[in-house]
């Protein structure tokens, strides 16, 4: 693949937009189920629970969510226009019942007041933050007190293989994760490593390790 191919790919997975960003929301959704569910399972949810996920794609997984516990309310927060749109209507039962919220932001300052929320959780976002120790400490301002927050992602070691991932992509090893985490006031309470089988661009079967943490404020 040529070099503007690949920038283009990671330029889509950072901000889908267009025909190709459904295409690729699609596909995203797909190769990211099985380590969304974990971190959803990984969250604990208990009725009456409210919920932030950050970067929620097409927040295809917010049927599984609501079948974690009763009265859950949905926030999701999302740069792209396009997912945002995709999102809300995937989900428009969800929204027109007052369960399901999402809104667009700038990918660093969340539209909630402080300790809003009981969970948050994102799912492959980590290598798009801007400034990672900020974006951690708005997640720790919204989260209430003794809240937890998963975040999990693809470890490095398989990211780099992919081509696509020199451009727009900041990989992240458990131990750089973990330095990150330190500098904010958050306690790691668990962390989970997991090897998963994820189809490839060119469609065989590859191992793919990723690893969630759960914090608490």
């Amino acid at each position: 693949m040529k070099k503007e191919e690949l920038q283009a790919i990671a330029s889509q997975l950072k901000h889908p937009t267009g025909e190709k960003g459904i295409e690729m929301a699609n596909m995203m959704h797909e190769t990211n189920i099985n380590m969304t569910r974990h971190s959803i399972q990984n969250l604990n949810i208990k009725a009456g629970n409210s919920i932030l996920e950050l970067g929620h794609g097409n927040a295809g997984h917010v049927a599984f969510l609501f079948e974690q516990a009763e009265n859950l309310k949905y926030y999701g927060l999302e740069m792209s226009e396009l997912m945002f749109q995709e999102a809300r209507q995937i989900n428009r039962n969800f929204v027109s019942q007052k369960q399901a919220f999402f809104s667009l932001y700038d990918g660093n300052k969340f539209p909630f007041e402080d300790e809003y929320f009981d969970k948050i959780f994102t799912v492959n976002t980590i290598y798009f933050w801007q400034e990672p120790e900020k974006l951690l400490l708005e997640i720790y301002r919204v989260l209430k007190p003794n809240g937890n927050f998963c975040l999990t992602f693809a470890e490095e070691d398989f990211m780099k293989q992919l081509p696509f991932t020199q451009f727009e992509f900041e990989l992240y090893s458990t131990e750089k994760a973990q330095n990150l985490i330190k500098k904010t006031p958050f306690k790691i309470i668990y962390t989970e490593s997991q090897t998963e089988k994820v189809k490839s661009k060119t469609g065989e079967l590859v191992d793919r390790a990723f690893t969630s943490f759960i914090l608490e404020k």
